[in-house]
């Protein structure tokens, strides 16, 4: 009695095919936040991590503060409403500029290789690494409001909590670019250069340092559709007024479809690199 051994031939894209197919959405969610563990610890044992977004909001708070606070408001404590939720706004929107090049040095030490073996949904390891980031988001926005109120500001309770939590959802949709910019360069350095080249004039041609009212009518039509100046008027709104106005709503919507456009096309990037 023989026996016959059928030989089936696996080849890779098969198995990546199988394995984006076979994840449910709940595991996708459960793997992301293993991923978003792995990078905390990650931190932990790298704590030269946590310095810019430490030192930074410390440094900017004061300097423009004193600098620009008697030019702009008359006096430091006049214009504490009016920085403080510009210089939150800048610092965790530029830290999260960090995301993509971090994704990009992991890529290139072979890290995700060995994700891509995994029987995992693709999102999760760049929906991770973005999770983790949002620890240090929340850092910056907690330095940032206790130097202010250690300044003399006094803003709404309930408001600093909805801007915190306003400002780490933007912050979190934003870094989709940067992730997306991670997956397509081939160098970190790369990735922060031109990160910084877009990020830079976003936020300092807005809201967030001086009165729109003393721009020119060309810049003011720009500063006027900027994202930055409708999350800096939302944080403000939440900070100072206590009520949640239109660029609460905007801020939320244009963090949705930031998301919505470009975490399918970071992933997309991702898998094409695994080819």
């Amino acid at each position: 009695m023989t026996t016959t051994l059928e030989r089936t031939s696996i080849s890779i894209d098969s198995v990546r095919s199988a394995a984006r197919t076979s994840v449910s959405v709940a595991d996708a969610v459960r793997q992301s936040f293993s991923f978003a563990f792995r990078g905390l610890v990650k931190m932990r044992r790298n704590p030269e991590q946590f310095f810019d977004v430490v030192l930074q909001p410390i440094i900017f708070t004061l300097m423009f503060t004193y600098i620009f606070g008697g030019a702009i408001s008359g006096d430091v404590s006049s214009y504490l409403p009016v920085i403080i939720p510009g210089i939150l706004v800048q610092t965790v929107i530029v830290t999260s500029i960090v995301t993509g090049t971090q994704l990009r040095e992991d890529m290139n030490k072979g890290v995700f290789d060995r994700f891509r073996s995994l029987p995992i949904a693709r999102i999760s390891p760049l929906a991770g690494a973005l999770l983790a980031d949002v620890v240090r988001y929340l850092l910056a926005s907690v330095i940032t409001f206790s130097v202010g109120i250690a300044m003399g500001w006094r803003p709404e309770p309930l408001g600093v909590l909805g801007s915190v939590v306003l400002v780490l959802i933007c912050s979190f949709a934003v870094s989709w670019i940067f992730a997306l910019m991670g997956c397509l360069m081939s160098k970190a350095s790369s990735v922060q250069g031109v990160s910084m080249l877009i990020m830079f004039p976003l936020t300092f041609m807005s809201n967030a340092f001086v009165p729109v009212e003393t721009m020119p009518s060309w810049l003011r039509s720009f500063v006027n559709v900027n994202p930055i100046s409708h999350l800096v008027s939302a944080v403000r709104e939440l900070c100072n007024d206590g009520h949640v106005g239109t660029h609460v709503l905007w801020s939320l919507v244009g963090a949705a479809v930031i998301v919505v456009i470009f975490a399918p096309l970071a992933v997309r990037a991702y898998i094409r690199t695994a080819k």
